[in-house]
């Protein structure tokens, strides 16, 4: 396979990058959407969902010094979104919110997915907190518009708790993870930190009519053209939280990616 000029020269990468970026700005100009941007910090009164993810993890031989960088960095991201009002006709953007990931601001070199690496990077273990708010919005009415996953799965799983791809990679600004607001709702998102766990929650001004359940269909390895890759379908059951009847099954996703470490039992395509 050919790989691209800006895979090879790190100055086209760069400016390849910089050029993204300017484009997803003019983007967000011209189609005049209407941002969350209001916080507060009382609380509204509905529970939507609520998940934690244990902040430390053992990802194959990678330095353990990035995990306590990551976590440094999750502390400065959190307060950026903890709190944020979501109105009807707004749209949640994880970057607008964030805001780049300099040193400046006390950012610390993390893990970073890149170009089908793993790399160190100023403000890198976000995905870790975009992972979270994919989540739990999954759980509510709020529509997912934007939400990139990796081309590649790089560590074996290790008290694997969600379904294999069922999280979202951010990196500033043009890979964002977004989500609308279709409904009469207001939605808040409440974000906080633990010695072990990121924790948050999605809350409502509304109490849910539905409740929502998220599963994996077809998890599989198997080996094409020589390489190792692994797939699945995330689907969603959408539940009356009255009769607690399911209304709807939905196909959420089909997640498909190189696997860059050994499987076990590996069937070939």
């Amino acid at each position: 396979m050919r790989r691209r000029l800006s895979e090879i020269h790190p100055i086209v990468y760069k400016t390849r990058i910089r050029q993204k970026r300017l484009f997803r700005r003019l983007d967000d100009i011209t189609r005049r959407t209407t941002f969350a941007a209001e916080k507060s910090a009382a609380e509204l009164p509905f529970a939507c969902h609520r998940h934690q993810s244990l902040l430390r993890r053992k990802l194959g031989d990678s330095d353990p010094q990035l995990q306590e960088n990551k976590v440094v960095n999750l502390s400065i991201a959190c307060p950026t979104i903890d709190g944020l009002m979501i109105r009807p006709g707004e749209t949640f953007s994880f970057w607008r919110q964030v805001g780049q990931t300099t040193a400046d601001k006390g950012y610390l070199e993390g893990m970073q997915l890149s170009q089908g690496r793993v790399v160190r990077g100023v403000g890198g273990g976000l995905c870790q907190l975009a992972n979270l708010l994919y989540w739990m919005a999954l759980h509510t009415s709020l529509a997912v518009i934007e939400r990139h996953h990796h081309s590649f799965d790089p560590f074996p799983d290790d008290n694997r708790v969600l379904p294999f791809g069922s999280g979202a990679g951010v990196f500033y600004n043009y890979i964002d993870l977004r989500f609308f607001n279709p409904t009469r709702s207001t939605f808040q998102i409440k974000l906080w930190i633990t010695d072990d766990h990121l924790k948050g929650s999605i809350l409502s001004d509304i109490e849910p009519i539905y409740s929502y359940h998220i599963f994996e269909k077809g998890h599989r390895f198997l080996v094409k053209n020589g390489k190792n890759f692994r797939e699945n379908e995330i689907w969603r059951n959408v539940v009356d939280r009255r009769s607690g009847e399911t209304e709807r099954e939905e196909l959420i996703v089909a997640n498909f990616s190189e696997v860059l470490y050994d499987p076990p039992n590996v069937p070939a395509a």
